[in-house]
């Protein structure tokens, strides 16, 4: 990613908050199979200010869409605890494969992480599960069409988990289209088709208004979206 780019990417930007539109395949943070991410390019975003934005929250990297930063102290206070209570608005649109078995609905369901421990013969891994030992999980769903055996879905996570919509579109039958982890498919075709479309706050600062955005779907989405009905 370039400065120009990074700065191609702003959906919003005031003196509080920065929201981006985060390109699939890049993981916001360093880690031992992430030497390139997010954080390495916030520095185009300072704007005048004496530190780049920090995250707000975080989205997996091969999830796209509306990625929020705060661009001082009392913002990053501000937004973690509204993250932290689910004061903010999210929408997640995605393209499962099969069909739900109903419109709408509420998948409950507790999620667990389960790790794999490192042997000499493995680096060990970790995946999500429904387990009723985990944490609180609830994603409240919506059919916004379908075709050709996908169906596209918006969901509205009421909790905010690690892979939280991936393994409740599991659970309801459903995986997400190219999900490698919770797929039948460990090397699917496609690429993950889960986008953040909607991200709304609440006002700051008495003063200000409340923020509302949305994310135009990745390119690799366009397709599977179109033939389930979207008008773009």
């Amino acid at each position: 990613m370039t400065p120009d780019e990074i700065l191609s990417r702003i959906l919003h930007q005031d003196q509080d908050v920065i929201i981006l539109n985060k390109p699939s395949g890049l993981p916001v943070h360093a880690g031992p199979n992430s030497p390139d991410h997010l954080e390495l390019y916030l520095d185009a975003l300072r704007f005048g200010w004496s530190q780049p934005p920090r995250l707000a929250h975080r989205l997996d990297r091969d999830t796209s869409g509306c990625l929020v930063l705060g661009r001082h102290d009392k913002a990053i206070r501000r937004l973690g605890k509204m993250f932290m209570a689910g004061q903010v608005d999210k929408a997640y649109w995605t393209v499962v494969k099969g069909t739900p078995p109903a419109l709408s609905g509420r998948v409950d369901r507790p999620i667990l992480k389960v790790v794999t421990p490192r042997t000499k013969d493995n680096h060990g891994f970790w995946r999500i599960i429904c387990d009723p030992k985990g944490q609180e999980a609830v994603t409240d769903w919506r059919v916004m069409g379908s075709a050709g055996g996908l169906t596209w879905i918006e969901c509205v996570p009421r909790t905010g988990r690690t892979h939280q919509i991936r393994v409740h579109m599991k659970e309801l039958g459903c995986p997400v289209l190219g999900d490698a982890y919770y797929g039948a498919d460990p090397q699917p075709a496609e690429r993950l088709h889960l986008h953040s479309r909607r991200i709304g706050l609440q006002p700051l600062a008495p003063s200000k208004p409340a923020i509302r955005v949305e994310a135009p779907p990745p390119e690799h989405m366009l397709a599977a979206l179109r033939a389930c009905g979207w008008a773009s």
